[in-house]
């Protein structure tokens, strides 16, 4: 079996990352190419300037407090140091070994295995843990789910998912402000603007499907990133393995007090049924058991 470098695994995922950054602002620049052929061209950058400002307005405030939006959704409660003492060292040892600062610690109330972390940077992080995980899983394996929350808070996922959540939500609200002004259009037009207009319609009913797809193809790079991350604090890639199997035969908790929007921020869906910002556990445990 060929064995696989968790540095080489880091660095080939960022790199999948920003291709896949790359494609989203492709799309973005030939829709603007289309919509101001379609329409007049001080059209396009009056909608630009609209999505942008409504974008930045709404995705920055949820960026800013982010790790308090997180907390709050869920019903964490802050982890106290003398009910989880063997909680703080494990996350203790882990920010001694990566060099970082140590993030605030909660606990959420729920059977299932599963953690998540969130905030802008390393100094304003937050991980959160299921009463689950606490209790079904041992050291080791706590140790390597702990380990690949600090991976997301090392490599700023947060700050890179809100640049991608940026640029999607420009390309839908652009979509929709044109789909929306075709009604108000003078219905006199020439062949070649007919054309880019039907290209505008297609481009604007696709472009967000297709970006969105891109944005759960990237969240699936930064979990595989962050399972190397995970490697490089611990050396021990057994623990996070045995989590991983654990959390594959763990039944699914009947009580879903998480929002859809927080499942990418989580170590494992918490929605059986919503695998898509996750990649399959298989894939997850077949690349570790390599390292």
């Amino acid at each position: 079996m060929a064995r696989i470098d968790f540095r080489d695994q880091i660095s080939r995922n960022k790199r999948k990352s920003f291709l896949l950054i790359l494609i989203i602002s492709i799309v973005f620049v030939l829709f603007g190419y289309v919509i101001s052929f379609a329409f007049d061209p001080g059209y396009f950058f009056v909608v630009m300037i609209i999505s942008v400002i409504f974008t930045l307005c709404y995705v920055l405030i949820g960026y800013y407090n982010s790790d308090k939006i997180a907390i709050a959704s869920v019903k964490a409660k802050k982890a106290s140091r003398t009910d989880y003492r063997s909680y703080y060292s494990l996350v203790e040892g882990l920010t001694i070994a990566s060099g970082m600062p140590m993030p605030k610690l909660y606990i959420m109330d729920s059977p299932q295995i599963n953690a998540f972390a969130s905030g802008r940077n390393p100094e304003k992080a937050v991980i959160c843990v299921t009463e689950g995980a606490l209790k079904k899983l041992e050291k080791r394996e706590l140790e390597g789910v702990l380990a690949h929350e600090l991976g997301h808070i090392a490599s700023y996922d947060m700050r890179y998912m809100t640049l991608v959540a940026v640029m999607v939500g420009m390309i839908s609200i652009i979509s929709q402000i044109f789909l929306r002004s075709l009604w108000f259009r003078n219905s006199r037009n020439d062949k070649a603007q007919l054309l880019f207009i039907i290209l505008g319609i297609l481009m604007a009913i696709l472009a967000p499907i297709v970006v969105k797809l891109v944005q759960l193809s990237i969240s699936r790079k930064r979990e595989f990133s962050a399972d190397a991350s995970a490697v490089k604090f611990t050396r021990y890639p057994s623990g996070l393995i045995s989590a991983l199997k654990k959390i594959e035969k763990d039944p699914p908790s009947p009580k879903k007090k998480v929002s859809k929007a927080l499942a990418p921020l989580f170590f494992s869906s918490p929605f059986k049924v919503l695998g898509k910002t996750h990649p399959p556990i298989k894939k997850r445990i077949e690349i570790l058991e390599k390292m």
